[in-house]
């Protein structure tokens, strides 16, 4: 499938980008937003199959990682990581592309909190929504991640217990007790795909973002976002809405439930083989199901 690349310049940096497909189509184009905060595109890298079924499908790096301008000097800044700088760049990036009109949006964990944080404010332009894997609020995921925590082999839970206690998280034998986390309840795929390794390495390369909006792991969340909800301003988001989370998801069915119960036009499919990553884990099954949608 043909695709082009290029950069959207921002305020503090440029925004790179990739469009699979023609933007000219009849169909919306839809917009993916990558997890973290601070992943790349890498992982969510087959939806651009979808760009198949007539429509372009147009993947970013958001600020701060992948191929977009980096600020590791930005570390530690909360108050510069927030869900409006980067609702800000996903508008910058629909005006630059000339979509800005129609567009649809397929957020996966982080990148489904921030897509429903931008259709609470209801741009014009939004067609329909896909939640993929995410929180409705952090306080939950939190709670969630840790009674699938308290489910893992003892010396698993010690050995993470220990070095968060210790602040030794950066050590071998907290990442190992991570990656055993990660292996039940983030990717069943083994060995981890290319696609999905790339974006662990990245936040490795350069955890600015990662660290700190939410925090050394998936489940050890104390950065800047570690308070953040969206369950009151759900009612508000009017586009048609797809959500998608895995039996063994970490974004377990009590974190995506409020997105289910709040949103007026929604549906819901829990993919039975996977955790966090349907579009890896069963990819043809969940692509399906999320062009079905677009397509209805």
């Amino acid at each position: 499938m043909d695709f082009t690349e290029g950069y959207v310049e921002g305020p503090y940096g440029r925004t790179w980008y990739r469009v699979t497909g023609d933007l000219g189509s009849a169909k919306t184009p839809l917009v993916i937003l990558h997890g973290g905060p601070g992943c790349t595109h890498d992982y969510v890298d087959s939806f651009k199959d979808l760009a198949a079924t007539g429509r372009a499908v147009i993947h970013y790096d958001q600020l701060g990682n992948g191929r977009s301008t980096h600020l590791p000097e930005r570390k530690g800044d909360g108050d510069f990581w927030t869900v409006d700088l980067f609702n800000d760049e996903l508008n910058r990036l629909t005006a630059h592309l000339g979509i800005a009109g129609s567009y649809d949006v397929l957020g996966q964990s982080w990148g489904g909190m921030l897509g429903a944080e931008h259709a609470v404010r209801q741009p014009k332009g939004l067609r329909r929504l896909v939640i993929a894997n995410s929180p409705a609020s952090l306080k939950t995921w939190v709670e969630e991640a840790n009674r699938l925590r308290r489910d893992m082999p003892q010396d698993i839970q010690d050995a993470l217990t220990r070095n968060e206690e210790a602040g030794t998280i950066d050590s071998a034998e907290y990442q190992a007790a991570s990656d055993a986390f990660y292996a039940l309840h983030v990717c069943r795929v083994v060995p981890m795909p290319p696609e999905v390794r790339r974006t662990f390495d990245a936040i490795a390369t350069d955890p600015t973002v990662y660290h700190t909006m939410n925090g050394p792991t998936e489940f050890h969340v104390i950065g800047s976002m570690k308070n953040w909800t969206i369950e009151s301003r759900l009612h508000t988001i009017t586009v048609p809405t797809f959500l998608i989370s895995g039996r063994y998801d970490e974004a377990t069915p009590l974190c995506v439930q409020p997105y289910a119960d709040h949103i007026p036009d929604v549906r819901w499919t829990i993919f039975e083989n996977s955790s966090h990553m349907p579009h890896v884990e069963e990819k043809e099954a969940c692509l399906a199901a999320v062009a079905a949608f677009l397509d209805a």
